[in-house]
């Protein structure tokens, strides 16, 4: 159950017009009161002979009384709106609710004689409007401060005591949601995404990519949106705006959003301290590949969270955001969808009311940073490598989040898994019937050989993966592993003592990923050559592009 409470209005009769009207779609249905102050305020859609002009009349009675003391946008609006979920609630139920609401936020505390007038309207089966008008009985407005939490922390009372669903809460860290004018504009233009959510897709990509502050706005301005920077008579940076080309008002000037109205990390100062944090902390000497540093580090990232503080915690939270915000421009065409829909839905599980230690991460925000100035791998074994500790990783991110009550960020994490395994089974189909194919050669001494490092390893899980379709390729990993040098059996506990295994669907295929991590497998997968940044991070400035003030 969701409470909307908007900006106070001064039109008390524009708002019954509009309840007990047809709708922007007619899709009102039987206007008409569930409650009100009064049991004999007169109701437009239950009695004949009442009009909204009366109802207007008898709720704004205190505030022509007031005069000049009446505030003026003295028009309190509150819709409820149930759960698609949930059962059907009857009339008196809904006056209950609202009842209880207008007392939780101060507009008409229980038992107060001289409490703000209100109405509650019901026109649809799934959700009322609540009414009032924001002058008392003694002439003073209403302590009404903080309404919103104060009702939304009732509703969470009203779901359980009514047996509803218990809607996630927010801790106010969510992105701002477009406005319906934001999203209508996009309807008329035939664009699937409003001009502020492709924005913030951009300035998100942009961050994950860029080194510095400079090249942050270089790449924005690469994509072909504009970008207005505002400086400090010092000459440090204030802050930026972005808009999109073409993109205006009435006026014809481009329409500009803020950073921080795109998302509240993507304020510059926020932005300035991630990057500031990964140009000051030294950088691990590697010969490794930035893809295979990567997949290590991802790799470690359910451990930070499992034993870390919780400041580290969130770093690598905001670490494994950007890394899902950068893959989309090196994966294959088939894999994107999926990808772009797993960095949206995981934009909401970056953030939290935990400050992060941004430090902490920086070995993975520097591999994330590297692999747009390096070729993607020539096959697919890493990039199914990457998905699948990306797929673990947000899964403990769920964990956490779930474990410190982030409910919204539980759930968007919980959806992008949902999204990275559909990617991960697309991206690992050929690898791992190539891996399948070279266990079936296995010469049998081989194969036998791999059966009895497994069953000493594993002895409880061992009849499972055997019977599984993807033994086939584990008994080639560790026939490779073991060419190489290592102990399979060794590395088999390793590998299922650092994480559990009983959620996967294929515990081989698991497996088979983390030995190619564990035991460095993955070597001949791809190019340490260095390659020139991704075409999509080219700036191409034009004269317009860059306004500074």
């Amino acid at each position: 159950m969701i409470a909307n409470i908007v900006k106070p209005g001064h039109k008390t009769r524009g708002v019954l017009n509009y309840l007990y009207g047809p709708g922007r779609a007619n899709e009102h249905t039987d206007p008409h009161l569930v409650a009100a102050w009064d049991d004999f305020v007169p109701d437009p859609g239950r009695n004949p002979a009442a009009t909204i002009a009366q109802l207007a009349d008898v709720l704004d009675l205190r505030v022509k009384q007031a005069g000049h003391k009446a505030p003026k946008n003295h028009v309190w609006h509150c819709s409820i709106r149930a759960a698609p979920e949930d059962r059907h609630l009857t009339d008196d139920e809904w006056a209950t609710i609202a009842r209880r609401v207008l007392d939780a936020t101060g507009i008409a505390p229980a038992g107060d004689p001289d409490a703000c007038r209100w109405v509650a309207v019901r026109h649809a089966d799934d959700h009322i409007h609540i009414v009032a008008t924001k002058v008392r009985g003694d002439l003073r407005p209403p302590r009404n401060w903080n309404d919103f939490l104060r009702a939304d922390k009732e509703l969470v009372a009203i779901e359980k005591e009514y047996g509803l669903r218990q809607v996630p809460r927010g801790d106010r860290t969510a992105a701002k949601r477009p406005t319906r004018a934001e999203q209508e504009k996009a309807q008329r233009t035939g664009n699937a995404r409003t001009s502020r959510e492709h924005l913030r897709t951009v300035v998100r990509t942009a961050v994950a990519a860029a080194t510095t502050t400079e090249e942050f706005f270089r790449l924005i301005e690469g994509t072909g949106a504009l970008v207005d920077v505002q400086y400090f008579p010092s000459g440090d940076v204030r802050g930026y705006k972005v808009a999109l080309d073409g993109d205006t008002n009435v006026q014809g000037e481009p329409v500009w959003f803020s950073g921080s109205t795109l998302a509240p990390d993507l304020s510059y100062p926020k932005i300035a301290e991630r990057l500031t944090a990964s140009a000051s902390t030294p950088a691990e000497r590697s010969e490794a590949p930035a893809w295979r540093r990567l997949s290590h580090a991802i790799d470690r990232t359910p451990d930070y969270l499992a034993h870390g503080e919780d400041e580290a915690g969130q770093a690598h939270i905001t670490v494994l955001a950007e890394a899902l915000d950068a893959l989309p421009l090196l994966a294959p065409a088939s894999l994107r969808p999926q990808l772009v829909q797993a960095a949206i839905v995981f934009e909401r599980a970056g953030r939290s009311r935990i400050r992060a230690q941004h430090q902490q991460a920086q070995a993975t925000r520097r591999a994330v940073k590297t692999i747009l100035r390096e070729p993607a791998p020539k096959d697919g074994t890493l990039l199914a490598i990457v998905l699948d500790a990306l797929l673990l990783a947000v899964i403990a991110a769920q964990h956490w989040h779930r474990a410190r009550n982030h409910r919204q960020q539980a759930e968007a994490a919980r959806q992008t898994a949902d999204h990275l395994r559909m990617a991960y089974q697309v991206a690992a189909t050929e690898p791992l019937a190539v891996l399948r194919q070279r266990g079936t050669r296995l010469a049998e001494s081989l194969r036998r050989r791999q059966e009895f490092a497994l069953r000493r390893a594993l002895p409880d899980l061992a009849e499972q993966i055997l019977a599984e379709p993807g033994w086939p390729a584990l008994a080639a990993t560790l026939d490779r592993a073991e060419a190489a040098g290592h102990n399979p059996a060794a590395l088999l506990t390793e590998a299922t003592a650092r994480r559990e295994t009983a959620s996967a669907t294929s515990v081989s295929e698991v497996l088979t990923w983390r030995l190619h991590r564990l035991a460095d497998l993955t070597a001949d997968a791809t190019s340490s050559a260095p390659a020139a940044p991704s075409a999509a991070y080219r700036p191409s400035k034009t004269s317009q592009q860059r306004r500074t003030r």
